[in-house]
């Protein structure tokens, strides 16, 4: 195709303006060949998890029907009462089980959710984690937004270790304070820089020069110390990079206007308070935070292991808590309440879902432009294996879906990492593996 002079290159286009994202996607930037298509598209990543597993009874169980996983009917499947909301959506979605991290076999059920989206390996009282495959993701793509991840979770902070209260962790494998309160996430994305730009620009140098002082100081500092102290110095380190980075990042970004979104859309007043309001708008914070480019990769730990918020949420449903859900879910009607509670997180999942379809982009829409992962680090609250999971979108990215697929064989799962890698490697971020991964899944792809 011949370059017309009114043609606009969508990357130019897209750098040149803070809010050009939230329009839709114009002729005039159709510009050249089906090779340029890749190279432009946006590739988007979001990570949503649940504590302490799903509604799983088994295949001839009275309650099936409440189970998280699909009824297999002959060569195809039955999406359950959980599951229904999915349906208009399923030629996008694949329901996965089998899977699980094999690290996460030998330690507590209640500890698998530091390791949901890193597959690290805890041993014994040494516990260090790993980076988050989110954060992979980040290092790619981070450079081209205002934020290069958007870290969320209905509990906020980082909680402590084997009680995380947040999905992403650095290359150190420092947790990343995750951010839970609306209007806060509205403000951070969206809102006014404080004070003056001259104002914001000092500080920034301020908090560069600091940051300087402290990194010159380090190497004599730390040749001083014992093996153990430099190991805990090297940690502090990396997070003094990381503020670094993200004040480099502020600086870069300080004369490219935040896009201009409508607030009343929101309901930034929502708290965990009333927890089926919260969610909801969460889902929408990270719509609007992917529909105007501010970000590419999200995670959103919609509940906590030993959360004391977010393990409370099914009382807006008349139910228990999340804990006592799960450990009473194989009792009479157990399945049915537990069943009910993962229901409303499946039609939240839906309700994201149906306006990133909604929503056109390109030669397609933005979920076929992005890939969302929903699940948990259990299948019933102490057994750590045959994670139930649901995946959607990427139809862009070659994904293929339509499908209930388990990969479990006999007692044996397959590593979890092998899906975290597929999706890297759907991305381009990644052909060499992740974490534990032993290859991908091609199932799951054209």
């Amino acid at each position: 195709m011949t370059r017309k002079s009114w043609h606009l290159d969508r990357r130019s286009f897209l750098k040149g303006s803070g809010v050009a994202l939230a329009l839709p996607f114009l002729e005039c930037m159709q510009l050249g060949a089906k090779e340029s298509r890749q190279e432009d598209m946006l590739k988007r990543l979001c990570s949503v998890y649940f504590p302490y597993g799903a509604s799983v009874p088994a295949d001839n169980h009275a309650d099936r029907d409440w189970g998280w996983f699909p009824v297999r009917e002959g060569d195809s499947f039955r999406y359950t009462q959980v599951m229904k909301s999915l349906e208009p959506l399923r030629r996008s979605v694949s329901v996965i089980g089998g899977l699980s991290h094999p690290s996460g076999l030998h330690i507590g059920g209640h500890d698998t959710g530091d390791i949901f989206l890193t597959g690290a390996s805890f041993k014994g009282a040494n516990y260090r984690n790993s980076v988050s495959f989110d954060q992979v993701a980040a290092e790619k793509f981070g450079s081209k937004t205002r934020f290069s991840s958007l870290v969320l979770s209905s509990d906020g902070g980082i909680g402590m270790p084997t009680r995380s209260k947040t999905l992403s962790f650095t290359q150190s494998g420092q947790p990343i304070p995750a951010l839970d309160k609306p209007r806060q996430i509205f403000e951070r994305l969206f809102g006014d820089e404080q004070g003056s730009k001259e104002q914001t620009r000092r500080r920034l140098a301020t908090e560069a020069s600091m940051l300087d002082l402290v990194m010159g100081q380090s190497k004599s500092l730390r040749g001083k110390l014992g093996k153990q102290d430099q190991l805990k110095y090297d940690e502090y380190l990396s997070s003094v990079r990381d503020v670094e980075k993200r004040v480099r990042r502020s600086e870069a970004w300080l004369e490219i206007p935040k896009a201009n979104v409508n607030e009343e859309e929101l309901e930034l007043s929502a708290s965990t308070d009333a927890p089926l309001e919260y969610i909801r708008v969460m889902y929408d914070l990270m719509y609007l935070a992917f529909q105007t480019d501010s970000t590419r990769v999200a995670t959103y730990m919609l509940s906590a292991m030993n959360g004391k918020v977010s393990n409370q949420f099914p009382r807006a449903l008349g139910l228990s808590s999340q804990h006592d859900l799960a450990h009473k879910a194989g009792k009479p009607g157990g399945f049915p309440r537990q069943g009910k509670w993962n229901q409303c997180l499946i039609e939240n999942l839906a309700h994201f879902l149906h306006r990133l379809d909604d929503t056109p982009e390109g030669d397609g829409t933005m979920l076929d432009n992005s890939m969302i992962l929903l699940g948990t680090s259990n299948s019933r609250t102490h057994n750590n294996r045959n994670y139930p999971l649901v995946l959607a979108g990427g139809a862009n990215l070659g994904m293929k879906h339509g499908q209930f697929l388990t990969y479990n064989k006999g007692n044996e799962d397959q590593p979890m990492s092998n899906l975290l890698f597929t999706l890297l490697n759907r991305m381009g971020v990644s052909d060499t593996g992740f974490s534990d991964s032993s290859g991908d899944l091609s199932e799951l792809y054209v």
